[in-house]
């Protein structure tokens, strides 16, 4: 192959490459995306909502948590906690001035995601020099991916000092979901349940593109003429 046009054919695909590496958005600079945390604590308060122990009203309580683990355990903890006091127990800090004691336990306190992809993945392309590659980002014609949040609790409750059984509560789950949806690479929106209606989530809309061509285009509100500089 002669030299110019292979350089030719070298700057169009790195020109290609170049022009598709600009959809790539970072969404955190932590490890842990605030999507990610709402996804989980959203979880953890609907399942702390559900907890409910027979023990009667101004029991003062100590919350045990030995057996509690997971990502944002703090938050969760804190939901429970909130959920006691409104069911009418007493709670205190200090496990000596409680007449029972409440172990409380996560099944789980995490993540899942799932996402079905129409088109062409990320790949890494072999490059000139031998030995390097370059990055082609994702082609998506069509692509759904979906984040869940998963909690389950459990609590038990027992004398604080004969040690017997007060009472336990059956497991209770909470469920947290956000979707991206993309469609022709440029078009995506979100939906889920994470963020309550009427809160502005400042998320790219199919709905709010086509409301931006216009202006993109210079075209005036009611007249149907284009002004272009």
């Amino acid at each position: 192959m002669p030299l110019y046009p292979r350089a030719g054919w070298m700057l169009a695909l790195a020109t290609c490459l170049g022009l598709g590496a600009c959809t790539t958005e970072r969404a955190s600079v932590p490890q842990r995306t605030a999507t990610e945390q709402l996804l989980i604590s959203t979880a953890a308060d609907r399942a702390a909502s559900e907890l409910s122990l027979a023990i009667p009203k101004n029991t003062k309580v100590f919350i045990d948590r030995q057996y509690f683990q997971g990502y944002d355990d703090g938050y969760a903890l804190n939901a429970i906690r909130t959920q006691f006091l409104r069911q009418g127990l007493a709670v205190v800090d200090d496990r000596k001035d409680a007449e029972a004691v409440v172990t409380v336990a996560s099944g789980a306190l995490s993540t899942d995601e799932k996402a079905l992809l129409i088109g062409i993945p990320a790949l890494q392309v072999p490059f000139f020099p031998i030995g390097t590659s370059v990055s082609v980002p994702e082609i998506a014609l069509f692509k759904t991916a979906q984040d869940k949040g998963v909690a389950k609790f459990v609590a038990t409750g027992y004398d604080a000092k004969s040690g017997k059984l007060i009472a336990t509560s059956d497991p209770q789950y909470g469920i947290a979901h956000q979707t991206n949806h993309t469609i022709l690479l440029f078009f995506s929106w979100q939906t889920g349940d994470v963020i309550p209606a009427g809160v502005d989530k400042n998320s790219l809309s199919v709905a709010n593109i086509a409301e931006s061509i216009p202006n993109a285009l210079g075209i005036k509100e009611n007249t149907g003429k284009s002004t272009f500089p």
